[in-house]
């Protein structure tokens, strides 16, 4: 048995195995002892000189079984190996279990030698005492007997020993195989490690750049805040005169006006006239005044004359003429549109009662495919003019029954109205289309039915979504991110 030194559980299981073998070796050297024993009695009886060949066999079988150099060396470097105090401890309790057995043998073949010498020393008296010669050789058989059943079952140990370390041996080999390839495994992960920790640095590199980049910035921004704080002190304070200016406009606006009316009322005169009849010569205003009261004084005197009804007269006639052929045209051309209304009328409501029926049936279709079944129905409310009628939505989503708009959840709600949406458009496709946020109340899976069936309207229709729900971002052929880093700066982020 060759000692092992690759684990400590390897050394356990030499020093077990190394127990058992001398164990085996003892009962073996044991049988064989007994069997030459035997064989020298059996020769004596026979009249053959077995004494030469006795002695040397026995003492063959007691220097096998102390080997040269003894256990001793072999033992402190079997101690030596161990790594506790247990296993060093199990050891020496194997090795004096087997130094015992070999006592007991050894004792064993001492007292056979001794019945050895007995019955040579009485070899000239075999013949008279051949009985008892039997007897012995009777007791040596039983020993013989027992000795091999002893021996057989130990042999037997000794092949359940043997798979038992073939076993062990191939599990140590596929053990030593996996280890062969963590170690690559190892190695490849070390090769990657470092890979990453290269990245990494490559990174930091980049991210203190972009760091100092953005530092940059912002002082860049604070100077344009600081900038922009100074016009907007500008501005307020321009605002504010502007603000004085138009207050003061306002005042001479409002002054110049009550001079306007107060003229037209004293005078009946227009402020273009009284620029035309304005007299460089007339300065001064106590003296204008003056004239004015008198001029005032003799208009009282002449009473109520109405100079000007002659002329009153024709501009009433005339107004008179104007206003009753208008008066005929309009009556003209409400005859003409209530006949174009009628014209309307009419093809309105055909045209209402067949875009109705599409819509109808194209709204039951994708109801259908957006909420995975069920059933989506348009009814106009029971009224005689088709166009002043209600229009009823009926919803019924797969599993429930037919129920009202009104009835159904805010989710079932936004995707009957999606559906109703995507019904006209189907029926006539706009280039451009902008939705904002209107799958905000659907769940996820009602998110990705939308999102998929809105990818297949744009074979006929462009459009831009606005939306914060991951299954429409998911479906978008082009993703536009707008942030807010500042109150009112809106930025594209890609």
């Amino acid at each position: 048995i060759k000692k092992p030194v690759d684990t400590p559980t390897d050394e356990k299981l030499y020093i077990f195995l190394k127990g058992i073998f001398v164990k085996v070796f003892s009962f073996t050297i044991s049988f064989v002892l007994i069997t030459i024993l035997f064989t020298g009695i059996s020769g004596k009886i026979v009249g053959i000189d077995t004494k030469d060949t006795a002695f040397p066999a026995t003492h063959w079988v007691m220097m096998s079984l102390t080997p040269p150099g003894g256990h001793n060396a072999e033992d402190e470097e079997f101690t030596a190996s161990f790594e506790t105090a247990e296993e060093k401890k199990d050891a020496d309790k194997e090795l004096a279990d087997s130094e015992a057995l070999q006592k007991e043998t050894e004792k064993n073949i001492e007292i056979w030698q001794k019945e050895m010498d007995e019955l040579l020393s009485k070899e000239g008296g075999l013949e008279g005492g051949s009985n008892e010669i039997e007897l012995s050789i009777g007791k040596i058989n039983e020993r013989i007997t027992f000795e091999q059943m002893n021996l057989d079952r130990i042999e037997g140990e000794k092949e359940s020993i043997k798979r038992d370390l073939d076993e062990v041996v191939y599990n140590k080999e596929k053990a030593q195989s996996d280890i062969t390839e963590k170690k690559e495994r190892i190695e490849e992960l070390e090769k990657t490690i470092q890979a990453s920790h290269d990245a990494q640095s490559e990174n930091e590199g980049i991210l203190k750049e972009s760091v100092e980049k953005r530092e940059e910035l912002s002082k860049k921004v604070k100077e344009v805040i600081g900038e922009r704080e100074k016009l907007s002190g500008e501005m307020n304070s321009l605002d504010k005169e502007v603000f004085r200016l138009n207050a003061q406009k306002e005042r001479i606006e409002e002054n110049l006006e009550g001079r306007i009316n107060y003229m037209w009322t004293e005078y009946e005169i227009t402020l273009s006239d009284a620029k035309s009849l304005r007299d460089e010569s007339l300065s001064d205003l106590t003296v204008m005044k003056r004239d004015a009261a008198a001029l005032k004084d003799s208009i009282k005197r002449l009473g109520d004359v109405n100079v000007n009804a002659i002329e009153e007269y024709r501009e009433v006639s005339e107004r008179y003429q104007t206003m009753n052929e208008q008066y005929t045209d309009l009556e003209k051309a409400e005859a003409e549109l209530n006949g174009i209304i009628e014209e309307l009328d009419v093809l309105m409501r055909k045209q209402f009662e067949e875009k109705f029926a599409e819509i109808r049936v194209e709204f039951d279709k994708v109801f259908k495919e957006l909420f995975g079944g069920g059933k989506g129905t348009l009814e106009l409310t029971e009224d005689e003019d088709i166009l002043e009628a209600g229009i009823r939505i009926n919803a019924q989503p797969p599993g429930k029954k037919l129920q009202n708009m009104m009835q159904l959840s805010g989710g079932e709600k936004s995707l009957t109205a999606i559906a109703l949406l995507f019904a006209i458009q189907n029926l006539k496709p706009s280039p451009f289309c902008l939705l904002d946020e209107i799958e905000a109340a659907l769940d996820e899976s009602n998110v990705g039915r939308f999102a998929g069936y809105l990818h297949k309207l744009t074979k006929h229709t462009q459009f831009i979504v606005i939306t914060h729900r991951r299954g429409t971002m998911q479906k978008a052929d082009r993703l536009y991110g707008i942030t807010m880093q500042e109150k009112g700066v809106s930025a594209l982020v890609s």
